[in-house]
């Protein structure tokens, strides 16, 4: 199974939308530290380094990440498909299953390796800023980004591990839904885009309040909302693990 792994991850890395994500996700944070424009609209003034990584996770989170979460997720089966080299996997005498259980594992790590890239640009374009104690806070802890005090390098580091783990584990379900989408249509662009037209459609579902705690897109910003990681956290995973055993069952029985 390591071996799988170790080859599905070096696919990952050679896919066009991972790297022009990466890319994406270490260069935009210069955007965010140095066009007031974008600044203007949260009526801040950046006075440390370390609100850089909340501006970037919070325009991010958006769009962006999930959208380049649910390509790759689609494009790690969907490649192989265009390809035709799926096929000549396949007639190798290994379980389907766990070849497909080593891509799911690798799209979830993913959404960790886009974040953590944003997270290291964002420390980077914050250093004309300085990465120092300071009164304030990082925009992803108590007091959004006034603080409640002053804020130590640590703990300040500290918030932010906690909020990109936690919009890590945000992206988990799309990247497995992405997946569930990409084993029944066989194709990039259609799971991509169906993984996002659900998204889409739960948001339209906010106007059942009746659903709300229980759809996925309740819980998008779960990464600046701690209160809401009892109920969402096991949400979240829950639909993950459907979304991936959904997944796993049909492609067990896909002619492909």
């Amino acid at each position: 199974m390591l071996r799988v792994l170790i080859w599905e991850f070096g696919k990952l890395v050679r896919l066009r939308s991972v790297q022009i994500g990466l890319l994406a996700a270490l260069v935009l944070p210069v955007l965010w530290a140095f066009a007031p424009g974008l600044r203007a609209q949260y009526g801040l003034e950046l006075v440390s380094g370390w609100q850089v990584p909340a501006l970037s996770l919070l325009t991010g989170m958006d769009f962006l990440f999930p959208f380049l979460t649910a390509m790759a997720a689609a494009e790690v089966l969907g490649s192989e498909v265009s390809m035709g080299t799926l096929k000549s996997v396949l007639l190798r005498p290994s379980p389907r299953s766990r070849l497909l259980l080593a891509k799911i594992i690798v799209v979830l790590a993913y959404p960790f390796i886009l974040l953590a890239v944003s997270l290291a640009g964002s420390l980077v374009a914050g250093l004309p800023f300085g990465l120092g104690s300071f009164f304030g806070g990082t925009g992803l802890g108590a007091g959004s980004f006034a603080g409640v005090g002053q804020l130590s390098p640590a703990e300040a580091l500290l918030e932010l591990l906690r909020a990109h783990a936690l919009a890590g584990v945000v992206l988990w379900p799309l990247s497995a839904l992405a997946m569930l989408y990409a084993v029944i249509f066989l194709s990039t662009t259609s799971a991509a885009l169906a993984a996002v037209s659900t998204l889409l459609l739960m948001r339209l579902l906010i106007a059942f309040p009746a659903l709300q705690p229980f759809l996925l897109t309740s819980y998008l910003d779960l990464y600046i909302r701690p209160a809401a990681v009892g109920l969402g956290l096991p949400l979240l995973i829950i639909y993950t693990v459907g979304f991936a055993v959904l997944a796993l069952l049909i492609f067990e029985r896909k002619d492909i």
